[in-house]
């Protein structure tokens, strides 16, 4: 992800250095981060994008107050969609998983302790995690 100066940021989008200053002052734009030792403020891409909306909709006779409504109410719609999205997302992947290892159950209950012992180390941390959460969930209990 690239992100960008003010310097770098207002040569792009065609406005004042000073310009970005009062937006991000008055709560139209947001730094993604602020470096260290220096305090620069840092912005990404859609902090681009969001700059020529801002642009785009003052050509519109909007006032900053009226853009700052609009975009606030576009930020709200757009994060409670793309959590849902994402929730849907994956509940689908749970319901594949869950699948896989209630298929799975039966040869991992007729496995030797040692076999199943030797399968767990080469799993990754956060796989084997996810499974014993799967077998909790499943009433299996834990995988060793």
């Amino acid at each position: 992800m690239k992100l960008y100066k003010i310097g770098e940021l207002s040569n792009i989008a065609g406005v004042s250095s000073r310009t970005i200053d009062y937006y991000t002052k008055i709560g139209l734009l947001h730094p993604i981060k602020r470096l260290e030792k220096s305090n620069y403020r840092l912005y990404n891409d859609e902090t681009l994008d969001r700059l020529k909306r801002i642009e785009e909709l003052k050509k519109e006779k909007y006032t900053l107050e009226e853009i700052k409504e609009k975009l606030d109410q576009l930020d709200k719609i757009t994060e409670d969609k793309l959590i849902k999205e994402k929730l849907t997302l994956l509940q689908d992947h749970l319901k594949l998983v869950e699948k896989d290892v209630k298929e799975l159950s039966p040869v991992i209950e007729n496995l030797k302790p040692n076999q199943a012992k030797s399968i767990y180390q080469h799993l990754t941390p956060q796989t084997a995690a996810c499974m014993e959460a799967l077998l909790f969930l499943l009433n299996k209990g834990p995988l060793m």
